[in-house]
């Protein structure tokens, strides 16, 4: 049999993947296009800002987006897990009632948020930017955090009621028009200031058209009034919030491990050094953006699945996202090491960024296994298992930080990067393997022939 009709076979006869790739193809197609004008973004950012400016930019938005995430309790994925299940099992209620406290939370969150930057932004412009006269930038930029209101919240319930054609128009409106304001940033010579305009803008049309959609599909889902619904609908409150605390500290610990690398460097270093990671980081997110939509579409379908202990199509449609991601990967990284040095940094970026090309290799590795198997911690938290893996990336990850202060002052950003995909392969390696004995586990005690 070819690999043509192989395939073929595999998707007349796998309704679970055809669903996912059915849902992950709205985001895709608005993804595709979306990398074509963040990778225009990123171009004329950089010659708008040069390298160390570039890097002051990235210490800016990493610090933002640290601040939002600090305290946002990875909303999303409680979403998805109490009110995905509830709606599975026709409770309506207490799917509202899930939904309006993710919401309310966020929404309470948001503002802590903004307030910590605000107090925090003379001290990061000071130790991350190195240039205390630019903390009002940071304050600035930091209104993106409001300004997503219910983002994570939003984007959960839109992706377990299926409107992912909407999340694509939102994605791709944000990024043609942060597209075309740092053009304009660039050709008038505006610099750092209206760059940063070009990024909040963006993250204003995302935050306000995901709450849009997702109040509008909340009356579909739950019915009028759903606002109305009691909170005496919630699941036990020690498992619900037990859920949303360990998910908050799991995103914490990937806040000081993996979202802060620029931060680190910036400290340790310079911006200019800064400047390379973040572009190093950015080519990285491209091949990232193509799996995204897999990664949203197919929680809620690993979650129902679990819920219906199909553990057979569980794990066809485990082999096959891998499959699929891990191809996706393979040809990016071929891309990247034959045409880095002769064709992106000669015709694309500046070759004044061409040392960006070593970091951006070295942390193929570590997002390439992250990439592939995207699917370890969906996996891991359907089955129940929310403080594992929050124990091993506390543990690989401290290891990390701490090999950090060691070896990047002393050799550099190349460093960082490699400490950052050893964390990715040995943190995934582990939550993978845990999630696929616990997997088999319950196949073997729900089917007598298999004890």
């Amino acid at each position: 049999m070819s690999i043509f009709s192989k395939l073929k076979d595999i998707w007349q006869t796998d309704p679970l993947l055809r669903r996912v790739v059915k849902n992950s193809s709205f985001l895709f197609s608005g993804s595709s296009l979306g990398i074509l004008f963040n990778l225009l973004a990123s171009v004329y950012a950089t010659r708008a800002l040069g390298v160390a400016g570039f890097g002051v930019l990235g210490a800016i938005t990493t610090f933002a987006a640290v601040a939002d995430k600090i305290l946002s309790f990875r909303i999303g994925e409680l979403v998805i897990k109490y009110s995905g299940a509830a709606l599975a099992e026709g409770d309506k209620r207490r799917a509202a009632a899930v939904f309006k406290t993710a919401a309310l939370t966020e929404l309470g969150v948001s503002l802590l948020s903004y307030l910590l930057i605000v107090l925090l932004a003379p001290l990061a412009a000071l130790y991350f930017a190195k240039d205390a006269s630019l903390a009002p930038y940071f304050i600035f930029y930091g209104l993106i955090v409001p300004a997503g209101f219910i983002f994570e919240s939003g984007s959960a319930l839109l992706q377990i009621g299926g409107n992912f054609r909407s999340q694509a128009a939102l994605n791709l409106s944000q990024s043609v028009v942060t597209a075309a304001i740092v053009v304009y940033a660039f050709l008038s010579e505006s610099g750092l200031l209206v760059v940063l305009a070009a990024y909040l803008v963006g993250k204003i049309i995302l935050g306000f058209g995901y709450a849009v959609f997702a109040l509008r599909r909340a009356g579909q889902l739950f019915g009028p009034g759903w606002w109305k619904v009691s909170f005496s609908h919630l699941p036990p409150r020690r498992e619900f919030w037990g859920f949303a605390f360990s998910s908050n500290f799991s995103g914490s610990v990937n806040l000081f491990v993996r979202d802060s690398d620029i931060l680190w460097i910036n400290y340790f270093l310079n911006p200019e050094q800064g400047g390379y990671y973040k572009l190093a980081l950015a080519l990285i997110g491209y091949m990232m953006m193509p799996i995204d939509p897999f990664i949203k579409t197919s929680f809620p379908e690993i979650t129902r699945a679990i819920a219906e202990k199909a553990w057979g199509r569980l794990k066809n449609l485990l082999r096959r996202l891998t499959f699929i991601s891990g191809a996706a990967t393979l040809g990016f990284g071929l891309a990247l090491v034959v045409l880095g040095e002769p064709f992106i940094f000669r015709y694309i970026y500046e070759p004044e960024f061409l040392p960006a090309i070593l970091p951006a290799l070295i942390l193929l590795v570590g997002y390439g296994t992250a990439n592939t198997l995207f699917w370890n911690r969906p996996l891991i938290l359907a089955l129940g298992h929310a403080t594992f893996p929050l124990a091993v990336m506390a543990i690989v990850g401290a290891a990390k930080i701490g090999l950090s202060f060691l070896l990047v002052p002393r050799y550099g950003m190349n460093a960082q990067a490699a400490l950052m995909s050893a964390y990715f392969v040995i943190s995934i390696g582990i939550i993978v393997w845990r999630g696929l004995v616990e997997l088999r586990r319950r196949e073997r005690a729900e089917d007598p022939v298999l004890q």
